[in-house]
Parts: C-alpha cells; structure tokens; sequence
C-alpha cells in the first residue's frame, strides 16, 4: 500500500538520497536517461536536514521503503545548495503578473524522482496533490526549474499543470525551464 506524507523521519532522508543516487546520470545508462528521466543536484543528508527544518518534504512509501520524493525548499535554503544558486539567481529575474517574483511568498520544488517499477501510476500526480495540498494555504505558488532534455520531467510538469516562464542557459550550454504552478 501506497502512503503519502512527509518527511519526518531520518531514515526519510535517507530514502530520499538512496532514491536520488539510483537516479543521477552517472548511474543511468544514456537510453534510461533518454526515456526515464534523471535527477540532477546531488544533497547530502545534512542539506535535506537543514531544508527540512524549514519545510518537509513529500514522499511515498511503499511497504516503509521511499518510492517517490518532491524536496521542499524556500528562498531561505537559496545559498545551501551551490549548483542552485544560478536558479534563484534567475528567479529575481522574473516576473509574473507584472511583479517581481521575490515579490510573492513561494515555495521550491527542490527535486522529483519516482522509483523504476513505480512510474506511469500517478505516483508523481499524488505526490504533487499532497504537495498542494501541504503548501497551498502558505504559498502563492510552487517553482522549479528543469533540465530541458529530461523530456519526460517536462511533459510530466506540464501535465501536472506548471507552464514555463523562462528559459536560461548555463556554462557548457545547457539549458534550464523555469516553470510555476499556480495554485
């Protein structure tokens, strides 16, 4: 049985990284990358503890074992992760119904991944139901960015209802979308 929540726990965080580390590129072969899909930043479990005492993050356990993860991040973490410093960077950039994004209260979707064997069930789908569902009365909006060829996290967001604000590229020309979900 499939049960969504939070991460309370410490073992939670360790889900999250042993998930995430089966999911990096370096582990995936380039046809898995292509249609499954990849995660990029890699955390430490003092990075999810640090993001996690500002806000938890939404996982799905099956039988105990993480299966699915949605990190919570805020502004507040902007300097933790130092790849990521570029997107909030960007986030200043924009703006979203004629005000600067900084402007608005948001939340950051720090990273997605679905276990293998669990995809295409609506997992992510729950996830992110249960991601709203934990934010939406404190948020305006949920934000992230995505690597532009991991196709699979694009149409997913899509779907899920996140539409694309800005485009950006970085060092060795790769190219990010920045997408929002309004609530």
């Amino acid at each position: 049985m499939i049960v969504y929540t939070k991460s309370y726990f410490a073992e939670d965080l360790t889900g999250i990284i042993d998930l995430q580390k089966a999911n990096l590129p370096a582990n995936l072969t380039p046809e898995e990358i292509a249609k499954e899909g990849f995660v990029t930043v890699v955390h430490s479990v003092e990075d999810l503890k640090r993001m996690n005492a500002i806000e938890q993050s939404v996982i799905a356990k099956n039988d105990g074992k993480i299966i699915a993860y949605l990190i919570a991040m805020t502004p507040e973490s902007k300097d933790d992760i130092p790849v990521l410093i570029p997107m909030f960077a960007n986030f200043n950039t924009i703006k979203l119904h004629n005000k600067a994004l900084s402007a608005y209260n948001y939340i950051v979707v720090g990273q997605v991944c679905v276990a293998k064997g669990f995809r295409g069930q609506g997992i992510l789908d729950n996830c992110y139901a249960e991601y709203k569902k934990q934010f939406k009365r404190k948020y305006d909006f949920a934000i992230t960015e995505i690597a532009t060829k991991n196709l699979r996290s694009i149409n997913a967001h899509k779907r899920i209802g996140f539409t694309e604000v800005c485009r950006y590229k970085v060092p060795h020309n790769e190219e990010w979308s920045i997408v929002i979900w309004e609530w």
